[in-house]
């Protein structure tokens, strides 16, 4: 659960002290970790940033890296952004509050991670598809009403941020399983990670889930604690070592099948930079949409070949029967949510409204993309890659 703007406030009057001294001395200023917008006379800026993901080989963090480095290239290296990773100042949950606080400049995670703030949160990247993959929820963020929104939302949890987004992502995999599961009832009862309102979504399909951090996930599974888990795509599993505990991997579902990353912004910091390191910040996150997406294709291709050749896992996708049941999920569970929290329902109507005009074009119009790559290489189920 994240703690709420006092606690954190709370949990951190050593830190703020140790930053007023350093300023008035100098002498610490260079060990500050959490040091945000440190500007030069000669105009320079850097700011702080602390992302929800490790350093090293995890590709996430290596696509919040892209954002800094475009951010540098695109201002001439006169706005650089320190990256930092997964709780090198604060908790994974505390990001939110300490962006609003100051402690940090930014922050690097998804809306999911607050939604235990406010429901809706989750609404922006992990809700209910309607049709939409997160190409269009990020439309609908930009041209469909949905930035407004999310501003209110996260104005209704005080937070104090601009948010930025990049990065739609693929459908999130249903995840990892002990044997193939085909039926609703192969699931029913089972002990299975995820987050946000996907947790509910589960949870009326009658499976017992729990909300664990990445890299807890492995070893729960490892140890009995969950039967199965997802996280997000065959690269970040297979990085976390999950063809270790399954070799049963089901593509494609509707738990979560649209998400991005937010970058929060803390407001004062952004308006206090020159116009022009403000649209930097924010077209940084346009160019590094793109720029991630192309990336987790051939990345996530990659690894799913070799998941499949060298480890082995036996890779499905999801059935109809599971999909089926899922969306019987979300209506349950945005009907719940809508009848007691009049701002969860105006997000979803919005979305609703959204994808019912986009989508019939976006879905009349694609042809069957299938059949021309069955077409050329045969059933997608028997191809190797």
């Amino acid at each position: 659960m994240i703690k709420d703007k006092k606690s954190l406030k709370a949990s951190t009057p050593s830190r703020r002290k140790f930053f007023k001294a350093a300023a008035v001395t100098g002498a610490a200023a260079a060990t500050a970790v959490a040091m945000p917008n440190i500007a030069t006379a000669d105009g320079h800026v850097t700011l702080k940033m602390q992302a929800a993901w490790p350093s090293g080989a995890n590709i996430f963090f290596e696509m919040a890296q892209d954002y800094c480095n475009m951010v540098s290239d695109m201002s001439g290296g006169s706005l650089k952004i320190d990256l930092q990773p997964v709780n090198a100042i604060v908790k994974t949950s505390e990001i939110g509050a300490a962006v609003s606080d100051g402690i940090v400049d930014m922050g690097h995670w998804v809306t999911a991670y607050w939604y235990g703030k406010n429901a809706a949160a989750s609404l922006f990247g992990t809700g209910p598809s309607y049709g939409m993959s997160s190409q269009e929820v990020m439309g609908w963020m930009e041209y469909g009403g949905g930035r407004k929104l999310y501003e209110e939302a996260v104005a209704s949890v005080g937070y104090n941020y601009t948010g930025f987004f990049h990065m739609p992502m693929p459908a999130q995999p249903f995840g990892w399983f002990k044997k193939n599961v085909t039926k609703v009832s192969d699931v029913k009862g089972m002990k299975y990670r995820t987050v946000g309102l996907a947790t509910n979504v589960l949870t009326a399909m009658g499976m017992v889930v729990r909300q664990l951090p990445g890299g807890e996930i492995q070893p729960a599974m490892k140890t009995g604690l969950i039967d199965a888990a997802e996280f997000n795509n065959p690269t970040s599993d297979s990085q976390f070592g999950m063809q270790d505990v399954s070799k049963h991997y089901h593509l494609g579902s509707f738990h979560q099948s649209q998400e991005m990353f937010e970058i929060p912004m803390n407001t004062k910091r952004l308006n206090s930079l020159s116009p022009a390191h403000q649209a930097i910040l924010k077209n940084a996150a346009y160019a590094a949409n793109s720029d991630n997406y192309f990336k987790a294709l051939v990345r996530y291709s990659d690894s799913l070949a070799d998941l499949m050749n060298t480890h082995k896992v036996n890779v499905y996708q999801t059935s109809d029967a599971i999909l089926a049941e899922q969306l019987k999920g979300w209506d349950k569970v945005v009907g719940e949510f809508s009848g007691k929290d009049a701002f969860f329902k105006k997000v979803v109507d919005s979305q609703k409204a959204y994808a019912k005009k986009v989508m019939k074009y976006l879905l009349m119009n694609q042809p069957n993309y299938k059949l021309a790559y069955e077409n050329e290489f045969g059933p997608i189920g028997k191809v190797k890659i």
